[in-house]
């Protein structure tokens, strides 16, 4: 046998044979690794499309795609073309090698480097700048979809005098069109140049000419185009002035042209446009004259033209014409400004009255009845009972309930209320054991709506359910409780298959359940398990026993992420909330439809304009679209997400809209008629926060229609901060059932107010009618006060409450131990020309974990009041029937009771003494739990009070007078001791 081991060929055949080896399994792994990119996406493709289908909305997913994908393919091979093509042109205009001087020889070696991969290298380089390209396109599938579907505004703007959609729908594109010719030919220039360059048609230190005659042909096309690009850009420019921001003392955010835009820009870049024509053409010449001397003299007329002309003409004629007498110049555009920012927001119709301030009537009694009659005053404020909701009604640690309860309405004994309201929804912290299996298969739901009246609270300032337990059960119809898709429902889960889920528990123990819904996607079919095990990186779904048969995944689950993605032209209202609907729960979602191009309209940043003090502790109320600036704004669309199936539906709202109906051409069939509302649902729908925050925000300084009083900035008005915390964030508005002067009865309303810029008095109250059920639905009302009144704003109001003594001195009791008290809603009333401030006040006491409602600020008038409830701080402002009386005798400094407190009458009544007896124990008995702040204690106390003092009362009353009654009158069964 030969020796393969010897000899100098022996170390290369054993080399050899692993080497080989090696190269097979880098060949395999390298095809699986390019397999596995193409199947993870393939999974996202896949997953995505499935999403849609399940949902019913897959032209959403087919439009969208086909759009990108007709972009990307038309744009990259326009680019390609555009730079391929001109690579191919100077390489083909190349001198003769003979004539290439010493620097162009000194290339060869280049050349001949790249001359046997010339055609890859030119595939490679038009197939990148291609991908670039069409990649960049794709993102404009908005842009297109509105330029190609758009619809007439039936609006002109007041300087061109073309359609506003012209500015919303048709510049965008044209802006692209034009950037994206911009790009191309600058690329293709540089191409050419470099290729020129390269095969000797353009030379940098040889002696002579510096181009070849077919370079400086070639390359002053290019750079002809390029200028005439420029004398494009010129002539949009024109229009843009009508939707272009800048600085404007009278605004932070002016938007449209001014006098030296009317008067020096535009007619300068009308005299640019000719220049740069006549430039190009100049460029364009060189074909025929082969020379750079007039079409470089040109192009240096254009620079200084866009210098002087452009910059400094425009300067002086601010400087000289427009400063010394800045308000006759500007009034003009200040109308034309403020008339379209107050159509584009929808508050041109806001009706602003003037208002007093003060009340006009001396007999204060006279106005007692009066408030209930204006406002169904809610001293449930849905910001700071969420605690109390979750310890007294969360049942199971695995539900919770949201950070921010929510308002709506609801009948109660026939007659409808403002109502609190809440999911319990699941809470995948509280899950006792954390597994995979226990997150995703058998905790999968949340069950039943909690809700109380917003108007009271029981004896112990607990809430008033009328919806409550586990099932739930009350005042609402039945429904179906599971609640699958949720605001906290962030994760996925599997159902439907063999695990049984866990539904709820009660006193026999735990029940089951598994989902009959349809929601979801199939996971019978191997692919789409395989499919969301990568795209969800869990390979546990691809091979788990618990996945079988009838198997579904549940994902986008939260009403803002299904809304989002079925209407990705549409922005999202930061609160979703939750109404019992024909037998079934529905989220409710509120959306806009917005545009950054209404001429004329000064432009608001949504994110910076909807935030609140609210938003600013609460990650569930998300703020609008952070970063998207808007000058144009409509509710156009109301959103409802069920809760058990997921089912998503839209329905148009504005049917005037035209940015709506845009869209709708886009994607038909997406948008329900408005006629397809129930009145079950009409019911249930308002109007919507954020919209209300955009266009208070607005109003500050848009209620004005005068130019001159607009730009003397005397009538700015500010949000103020919430006096409630110090996080020093906007007040956020609130519902509230109450009715504006002008108005014959209550309407469920969204309010706020507002203080003078820099100064923390009231200077008007604004409130809009929330209900549809009405014919006045979004009308605003503002209530301007006059400049000269000094009605107290909320912060003052607060301060008021904080300094007086008997009400400070009843917080500090109130803070005792370990107690923390917490203000509620600054609520504001217009009440015969004044302002009624209630401030419900919640005490987190002992070893209570959540508050409780103890007492009640109610200030009218300068005058302020400080009870344990609404009707008896009511009473005491007004000094009507049923003010609060004395508490019985017993209390010292040290309880926090008011001064000139005297003992309950004695009578010779056995009956009526063995009362005052009873009630006598029963106080005593409430302040001992007071100083033990058992609250619980104190309310039985305080329950106990009441029905001796009535039960005295009544034994008076059948004594004839005598005793307790003697002419005065009797404590009040509402009477409570201050705390």
């Amino acid at each position: 046998m030969p020796d393969r081991g010897g000899g100098p060929t022996g170390p290369r055949i054993r080399v050899g044979r692993p080497s080989r080896r090696v190269r097979t399994l880098l060949m395999t792994l390298g095809v699986l690794a390019v397999l596995g990119m193409v199947f993870t996406m393939f999974a996202g493709f896949w997953t995505d499309w499935l999403w849609y289908r399940s949902v019913n909305y897959s032209s959403v997913f087919t439009t969208t795609l086909w759009t990108k994908i007709g972009l990307f393919f038309v744009f990259g091979l326009l680019m390609a073309l555009a730079v391929g093509f001109n690579i191919w042109l100077a390489h083909r205009m190349r001198p003769p090698l003979s004539a290439m001087s010493m620097e162009q020889q000194n290339l060869d070696r280049y050349r001949m480097g790249i001359a046997p991969y010339k055609k890859w290298l030119l595939l490679g380089i038009t197939a990148l700048v291609g991908l670039i390209a069409g990649a960049s396109a794709s993102s404009q599938w908005r842009t297109w979809l509105m330029w190609v579907n758009g619809v007439s505004f039936g609006q002109k703007d007041p300087q061109f005098k073309l359609d506003v959609s012209f500015y919303a729908f048709d510049l965008p594109w044209y802006r692209f069109l034009l950037g994206f010719g911009f790009a191309a030919t600058i690329l293709a220039l540089i191409a050419a140049a470099l290729t020129h360059y390269l095969y000797g048609g353009l030379r940098i230190t040889s002696p002579g000419a510096r181009a070849t005659a077919a370079a400086t042909g070639h390359l002053s096309v290019l750079l002809g185009v390029f200028v005439a690009l420029k004398a494009v850009a010129y002539w949009l420019d024109r229009y843009g002035l009508a939707v272009k921001s800048s600085d404007f003392k009278a605004t932070d955010s002016w938007t449209g042209l001014r006098y030296v835009d009317a008067n020096a820009y535009l007619p300068a870049k009308t005299i640019l446009f000719c220049i740069a024509v006549i430039c190009a053409l100049l460029f364009f010449a060189t074909l025929w004259r082969r020379t750079w001397q007039l079409p470089v003299i040109g192009f240096g007329l254009m620079v200084l033209s866009a210098i002087l002309i452009g910059g400094l003409y425009p300067a002086i004629v601010q400087k000289f014409q427009v400063q010394p007498n800045e308000q006759a110049k500007e009034a003009p555009y200040v109308e034309k400004n403020l008339k379209a920012t107050r159509e584009a927001y929808g508050i041109d119709d806001s009706k602003v009255t003037d208002y007093p301030g003060t009340s006009q009537t001396e007999d204060k009694t006279q106005l007692r009845d009066d408030v209930t009659d204006t406002a169904s005053i809610r001293i449930m404020d849905p910001n700071i009972v969420s605690p109390t909701f979750q310890q007294l009604q969360q049942i199971k640690n695995y539900y919770a309930f949201p950070t921010n309860l929510d308002v709506d309405r609801y009948a109660v004994d026939g007659q409808e209320q403002d109502t609190v309201i809440g999911l319990r929804e699941l809470n995948l912290d509280g899950i006792p054991k954390r597994n995979w299996i226990n997150d995703h298969f058998r905790y999968t739901h949340g069950y039943g709506v909690v809700a109380a009246e917003g108007t009271s609270v029981d004896s112990g300032g607990r809430p008033n359910f009328i919806e409550s337990d586990l099932p739930s059960k009350g005042e609402l119809p039945e429904y179906e409780q599971r609640v699958y898709y949720g605001e906290r429902t962030t994760t996925y889960s599997i159902v439907g298959g063999p695990q049984k889920e866990i539904d709820y528990s009660d006193d026999s123990g735990e029940k089951t359940y598994s989902y009959k819904g349809d929601s979801g996607v199939d996971l019978e079919n191997p692919v789409n398990r395989a499919a969301y095990a990568v795209a969800f990186g869990e390979p546990q779904i691809l091979y788990s026993g618990a996945i079988g048969e009838g198997s579904r995944i549940l994902y986008n689950r939260t009403p803002k992420e299904r809304v989002e993605a079925i209407a990705p032209w549409l922005t999202i209202d930061g609160d979703a909330y939750p109404a019992v609907v024909d037998g079934r729960i529905q989220w409710i979602v509120d959306a806009y439809t917005t545009t950054n191009g209404y001429p004329y309209a000064s432009r608001t940043t949504l994110g910076d304009t909807t935030a609140d003090s609210l938003t600013a502790t609460n990650d569930q109320r998300a703020v609008v679209a952070q970063q998207n600036q808007v000058n144009y704004i409509r509710n156009s669309v109301k959103a409802t997400v069920d809760a058990y199936s997921g089912e998503v539906k839209l329905y148009q709202w504005d049917t005037q809209d035209p940015v709506l109906k845009t869209w709708m051409k886009a994607f038909p069939d997406t948008v329900q008629p408005k006629t397809e509302i129930s009145s079950a649902l009409m019911a249930h729908l308002r109007y919507p926060q954020d919209l209300f925050k955009v266009q208070r925000e607005l109003l500050t300084r848009y209620h004005v229609k005068d130019a001159t009083t607009f730009l003397s900035g005397s009538e700015v008005w500010e949000v103020p901060d919430d006096p409630t915390n110090k996080t020093g964030d906007a007040v956020p508005p609130y519902y509230l059932s109450m009715k504006m002067p002008d108005q014959q009865e209550q309407t469920f309303s969204l309010t706020t107010t507002f203080t003078p810029n820099g100064r923390d008095n009231l200077s008007a109250f604004m409130a809009v009618n929330a209900d549809p059920g009405t014919e006045d639905y979004g009308k605003i009302r503002v209530l301007k006060l006059p400049t000269s009144t000094t009605a107290a704003g909320p912060k003052q109001v607060q301060s008021q409450f904080n300094s007086e003594q008997n009400i400070a001195e009843s917080i500090r009791l109130l803070r005792g131990g370990d107690s923390e008290v917490e203000y509620g809603n600054l609520l504001a009333v217009p009440l015969d020309g004044g302002l009624l401030y209630v401030e419900p006040v919640y005490v987190r006491g002992g070893g209570l974990k959540y508050p409780l409602l103890r007492k009640v600020l109610v200030t009218y008038g300068g005058q302020t009041a400080f009870e344990d409830t609404l009707d008896q701080a009511l009473n005491k402002i007004f000094g009507g029937e049923g003010t609060t009386t004395e508490p019985p005798p017993g209390e010292d400094e040290g309880t926090g009771e008011e001064e000139g407190t005297t003992p309950p009458p004695t009578s010779d009544d056995p009956t009526v003494q063995e009362a005052l007896n009873d009630a006598q124990e029963a106080f005593e008995a409430g302040q001992e739990a007071l100083k033990k702040n058992d609250w619980e204690a104190y309310g039985k106390a305080q329950k106990d009070l009441e029905d001796a003092l009535r039960k005295a009362e009544e034994a008076q009353s059948a004594e004839g007078g005598g005793g307790a009654g003697g002419g005065e009158s009797s404590p009040s069964p509402d009477a409570s001791p201050s705390s």
